[in-house]
């Protein structure tokens, strides 16, 4: 008698598998069937909390994938999509008139850079499987990945799934020696480079080959062989016209390997139509099971499907996902600069802690932190954010702005922290930051002052006066723009969180702690406001008002609890709200979902989306500025 067929997985019990696997399932060196692995990670993971969060996640991306697909069906029915394919088919010829095919751009990326970095001091561990990290991996060495462990792993499932596997402790100040190394050779050959992380960066040597007479892949093999002379560590790299294009191609020859893409868009095209939508920069988890629910696997089914992202633009970013079908995105390579930077923190993830004072103990030496680097850097705000994540794993954030700039000192970094941390508690968390937002650059020339601000030209002000924000649709009404600002799908970063700490408690002896200088606000604390007296989220309805906050306990004293004019950190629309406002604010701005929500409810019918798509705008252009 044959053995009985294993019961098929329902669509939901996949994308949990899926989603559980984590948002590093696509790293080089990982075995492409992945389905055993998923499943060994779901049977060590049931029970706990982290499994309860990723589970309500998913469940509530199922229901918003309903929604959607409820919407597009009522959105098509009845329309003769020819006239809207028409449209998004001019929008295509546009795009591609603007292709730039004139710079040579290198994504350089090292390979498993902290376990290379720990293989040279100890080169016993060639051949064998290891990873560094503690509760949670920071990476892990391409023996390891072949069994499935990987980054953001927790280490008692790597275990289960390579019981060989070998734990170093991090050793961030020799991770950090290296990069500084690394880093400098790369400058070497674009003193303008942009870096990307310690391990990782973009190029442009157009000018350096033209000035040293050598094509791209012998300078890219060139670099790649300075830094292993000088620090024998590896890098791959990919050679292509833009930054997408280079970092997919730094990809496909990982590990010690470099990958040319044709610089003609007939290759560029043929390069995408294939493609995981996955692998490109910009489309996260999420939004690749948003597309996978419209048919958009590969980048080449965006074409079959222009007509429903016309439609459905604001859930999806029409003028990205179109620049990515034809392989189009920035090829503009220079260092972030201080007028760019939007914020800056610490936070530290350790064991679930629910006592009072040593909370605050953690709060404190956060603080301490983000004083050294707001001195060492020369920053100031006018905005702090509280940021914590329960032992459920659900992340929140409260923030009180100030009419002065705030000190710096750790004393008064705490002092606000711990206004706006105690009256949440009692609560059991396992992660605490502080953000400083609204920022002063304190080593920038002082502007004009007294009257001599009075002859400077009217339109000379490099920031716009900011609007008063009065309802929901102010969050994003701009027209389409074919700019370079279209560089990721709409809410990318929603449900991605730092690899550190995103399984599992981390033990006492391996406490994570980061220091932020983001250019733009921390996407992954987007999260909705769990009110103090229950224990889930509370929802907001889009039909509220973005500064109602009934439902929910004021977050801090109601010292200096005023009625005044407030930016938010988030969207940095000036607000007349009090704190209590302005944090409801924040958190409606935090909260993807909620606006996913308000922009879905603010479709128009779908009478007037025919109307809608027959009156494509005849100039798309300069709609908004390019971000920082």
């Amino acid at each position: 008698m044959e053995p009985e067929n294993p019961p098929e997985l329902s669509q939901d019990s996949v994308s949990l598998l899926k989603r559980l696997a984590g948002p590093s399932s696509t790293k080089a060196g990982l075995t492409h069937d992945q389905t055993a692995i998923n499943r060994i990670i779901a049977e060590a993971s049931k029970g706990s909390k982290f499994y309860e969060n990723e589970k309500r996640k998913d469940k509530e991306l199922s229901e918003r994938i309903a929604k959607i697909l409820k919407q597009r069906d009522e959105a098509l029915q009845g329309v003769d999509i020819h006239p809207i394919e028409r449209n998004v088919d001019h929008l295509l010829e546009e795009l591609e008139s603007q292709r730039d095919l004139s710079q040579t751009v290198v994504h350089v990326d090292m390979d498993a850079f902290y376990c290379s970095v720990e293989l040279l001091d100890d080169p016993s561990l060639q051949g064998k499987p290891f990873a560094v990290g503690g509760g949670v991996l920071s990476t892990a060495s391409y023996e390891a990945r072949k069994f499935g462990a990987r980054s953001g792993m927790a280490t008692f499932v790597a275990k289960k799934l390579c019981p060989d596997l070998i734990l170093l402790k991090s050793n961030f100040e020799r991770y950090s020696e290296m990069s500084d190394k690394v880093m400098d050779i790369f400058e070497r050959y674009d003193p303008t480079m942009l870096a990307a992380g310690c391990d990782e960066g973009y190029l442009n040597i157009t000018k350096y080959c033209e000035e040293h007479m050598v094509d791209a892949d012998t300078c890219v093999q060139e670099i790649r062989d300075t830094v292993f002379r000088e620090t024998s560590l590896t890098v791959s790299a990919g050679i292509a016209p833009n930054k997408m294009l280079a970092k997919i191609c730094s990809d496909k020859n990982k590990p010690n390997g470099q990958y040319h893409l044709p610089f003609d868009h007939t290759s560029i095209k043929a390069f995408m139509h294939d493609l995981s939508i996955r692998k490109v920069p910009g489309v996260g988890r999420v939004n690749e099971r948003l597309l996978e629910a419209l048919g958009i696997k590969t980048c080449g089914d965006i074409f079959k499907h222009r007509a429903t992202l016309q439609l459905m633009d604001k859930q999806f970013g029409l003028v990205f996902l179109l620049r990515t079908y034809l392989g189009i995105a920035s090829n503009v390579v220079q260092p972030i600069q201080r007028e760019e930077k939007k914020s800056i923190g610490a936070e530290r993830t350790f064991h679930a802690l629910s006592n009072k004072t040593q909370i605050l103990r953690k709060l404190e030496e956060v603080a301490g932190e983000l004083e050294d680097d707001m001195v060492r850097g020369g920053w100031t705000g006018k905005t702090v954010t509280l940021k914590f994540k329960l032992d459920t794993f659900q992340v929140f954030t409260r923030a009180k702005s100030f009419d002065r700039w705030v000190s710096s000192k750790k004393e008064d970094l705490f002092a606000i922290g711990k206004e706006l941390l105690l009256p949440e508690l009692p609560l059991t968390l396992r992660l605490i930051g502080l953000r400083v937002t609204k920022l002063k650059d304190l080593h920038a020339p002082e502007p004009l002052g007294g009257i001599k601000r009075f002859f400077e030209p009217a339109n000379s002000s490099p920031r716009k006066r900011p609007r008063l924000a009065s309802n929901v649709e102010d969050y994003n009404d701009e027209e389409h723009d074919t700019g370079e600002d279209h560089e990721s799908m709409p809410g990318f970063y929603e449900e991605e969180e730092n690899a550190e700490g995103r399984g599992f408690d981390a033990p006492d002896d391996e406490e994570q702690t980061h220091i932020s200088h983001d250019s733009n606000p921390p996407h992954h604390e987007r999260r909705t406001r769990p009110p103090v007296s229950a224990p889930g989220p509370s929802r907001t309805r889009p039909s509220d008002s973005p500064f109602s906050a009934t439902t929910s306990k004021p977050m801090s004293a109601r010292q200096g609890d005023r009625v005044r004019h407030q930016d938010c950190p988030i969207c940095g629309k000036l607000l007349e709200t009090d704190n209590k406002g302005l944090n409801a604010h924040i958190d409606f701005c935090l909260s993807r979902n909620v606006i996913m929500e308000a922009q879905t409810d603010a479709q128009n019918t779908a009478k007037k989306s025919k109307d809608l798509v027959l009156s494509w705008p005849s100039s798309a252009k300069g709609k908004r500025k390019r971000k920082g």
